[in-house]
């Protein structure tokens, strides 16, 4: 569920900043009695928010009261409309990178209690309150109050390094440079990589270097890329590479520039049918490739609480990649821009 690079034109309409979502003093409260707010798809590109039954937890669940969510590019799917879509889609889905305060318990809950902070893995999080397995959640430390935490994402960001295997004197490609793409170059960086950028924004370059991307290549020219990866690497090409867009050419691109024995980690989620693939080079190089999603729940919040210890122990810090909040009634201009990906923008965060 990561970051595409692909898509094309401008938007307006944005807010911009994380402070919206900075804290939990944004309470919401149920619209009515026994009632909340949630967004509902009812076809492609027709979301409407509608007044709901609040969801009460049953047992061995929590209900979260939502204070945000972060948006998904893998929401592209539900918001054009693909042909296996069904609609109108249950109240809040897809929303899936929600965190908040726990404010009910269901009954055989352990280690979970009304007033704690959490980043759930739910989906159905684009409303103000969901419910999640209490399994599923992982606590916040008070050193992280202030801050927005959509943790599905920063938790696929850990779980695609840790398959990675990056280490110290690699040289790791990078091609897409979303919020997934970002957040890869810092962990790479840290882990002593040398880190060659491939995205086609000049806006995503600029970020891929301030995390410290040691060399930028703008994606506009397949040939022209492979050999100036050539010329950085001497011809060895590198020893891993991240594809994080989703697409077919990226693919294609992130396979070239892979080096004999090298790894390709394929991050970006191509949800748009099927790809093909150059076997026979593949073949030839003997790469190693590993598609670094994830089905298991508990390897997602192993993931989570990597991210919370990243964060607190500040060797990751997503803020300034949190570029454009929106609240949870311009869920549609959210989901516009994650698809449109206008100047400047990186991650979309949603408020109730």
């Amino acid at each position: 569920m990561n970051e595409p690079e692909m898509n094309g034109a401008e938007t307006g309409g944005l807010e911009t900043g994380a402070a919206a979502v900075s804290g939990d003093a944004e309470r919401a409260a149920p619209s009515a009695a026994g009632t909340m707010r949630a967004a509902r798809l009812h076809g492609p590109g027709d979301v409407r928010i509608e007044e709901v039954p609040l969801p009460e937890p049953g047992p061995g669940e929590v209900r979260i009261r939502l204070t945000g969510c972060g948006v998904c590019a893998s929401n592209l799917a539900a918001w054009e409309g693909t042909p296996w879509m069904q609609y109108p889609q249950e109240p809040g889905s897809p929303g899936h990178e929600g965190w908040g305060i726990v404010d009910a318990v269901g009954s055989d809950v352990d280690g979970v209690a009304a007033g704690d902070r959490v980043a759930a893995l739910s989906y159905r999080a684009y409303a103000e309150y969901d419910v999640a397995p209490a399994t599923h959640v992982v606590p916040l430390p008070a050193e992280l109050a202030k801050t927005p935490f959509p943790g599905e994402p920063l938790g696929c960001a850990m779980n695609i390094f840790r398959r990675s295997g990056i280490g110290e004197g690699h040289t790791v490609g990078i091609v897409g440079i979303g919020f997934l793409g970002a957040l890869l170059t810092k962990l790479a960086k840290d882990a002593g990589a040398r880190v060659i950028a491939i995205s086609r924004r000049p806006f995503s370059l600029a970020v891929a270097r301030s995390m410290g991307a040691d060399e930028t290549i703008p994606m506009e020219d397949h040939w022209q890329i492979i050999e100036r990866v050539k010329q950085l690497t001497g011809g060895e090409l590198c020893d891993r590479v991240i594809e994080a867009v989703g697409k077919q050419w990226p693919l294609d691109l992130a396979a070239e520039i892979t080096r004999e024995r090298g790894r390709l980690i394929i991050a970006g989620y191509h949800q748009d049918g099927p790809r093909q693939v150059n076997m026979q080079m593949w073949n030839w190089r003997g790469l190693d490739v590993i598609n670094a999603h994830e089905r298991d729940p508990q390897v997602y919040l192993d993931g989570i609480r990597a991210a919370v210890d990243a964060v607190v122990n500040g060797r990751l810090d997503p803020s300034p990649l949190y570029t454009h909040t929106y609240s949870l009634d311009q869920l549609g201009e959210a989901l516009e821009a994650t698809r449109t990906r206008p100047d400047g923008f990186l991650k979309a965060l949603v408020t109730p």
